[in-house]
């Protein structure tokens, strides 16, 4: 087991003003696992990424991440799960215009800590599995949406973090880009020798289909789900 969350709660505001946002999650993630995490806007499930992905955190609970307990800790006392856990995809690709694709990976190495040398040959590996070789000395505006994505990618695995969180990844892309992306992702996951797992928040019911595994946050809790109960079409209750 790659990730485990027990009991996760988390709430903003207080008194007439406190929401409730995530109410006692219990979810799982398997080594090599790629999991659809869906629900209505407002449901939590940024929140719940940030949490797991140390960004934020929760008010009860507890994380298990390879190893690493933590879940009640603000940011500041979880840099290592950042640094070497976890790695972020967003809807928006957040590279710097006027570096290369290589620089793009080199200098988000550089900035967790690693020589110089050493993020050069980690982001070269990086751009050769997400399928961007020839496109290393590339800046942004000369590369396509799907391309640029990728860049980021190989920016998030770079590190050789086992758990990656997407964040609607394919969001600013078209169809054929987006399964490129899908199919990268499902890549990564099946490579025995990373043993990556990827949790991926999405609205896509396509994309939510195809991966391992579907899981509903609704009412701040995480069931299982398949597209039909992710979309209210089950005859069950609705969002």
């Amino acid at each position: 087991m790659l990730l485990e969350v027990h009991g996760l709660r988390k709430s903003f505001g207080s008194g007439s003003r406190r929401l409730d946002v995530l109410k006692g999650v219990d979810m799982t993630l398997d080594q090599g696992e790629l999991v659809a995490l869906m629900g209505p806007s407002g449901s939590g499930k940024s929140t719940l990424l940030n949490i797991v992905g140390g960004l934020l955190a929760g008010d009860e609970g507890a994380i298990a991440l390879d190893g690493r307990d933590y879940g009640l800790k603000g940011p500041a006392s979880v840099v290592d799960v950042r640094r070497e856990k976890v790695g972020w995809i967003f809807q928006d690709f957040h590279l710097i215009d006027g570096l290369t694709a290589l620089d793009n990976v080199a200098f988000a190495l550089e900035v967790a800590g690693m020589g110089g040398k050493e993020a050069e040959q980690r982001a070269v590996e990086a751009l050769e599995r997400v399928g961007l070789a020839d496109r290393m000395g590339h800046v942004p505006e000369q590369l396509s949406g799907g391309q640029q994505q990728r860049v980021a990618i190989a920016r998030a695995i770079a590190g050789d973090r086992r758990l990656l969180l997407a964040d609607e990844p394919t969001g600013n892309l078209d169809l054929a880009s987006a399964a490129e992306v899908l199919e990268l992702f499902k890549s990564l996951c099946a490579d025995p020798k990373r043993g990556m797992s990827i949790l991926m928040v999405t609205h896509d019911p396509d994309l939510a289909s195809k991966a391992d595994r579907m899981l509903l946050l609704r009412d701040g809790q995480t069931v299982a789900s398949d597209i039909r109960s992710a979309w209210g079409l089950d005859g069950g209750e609705e969002e």
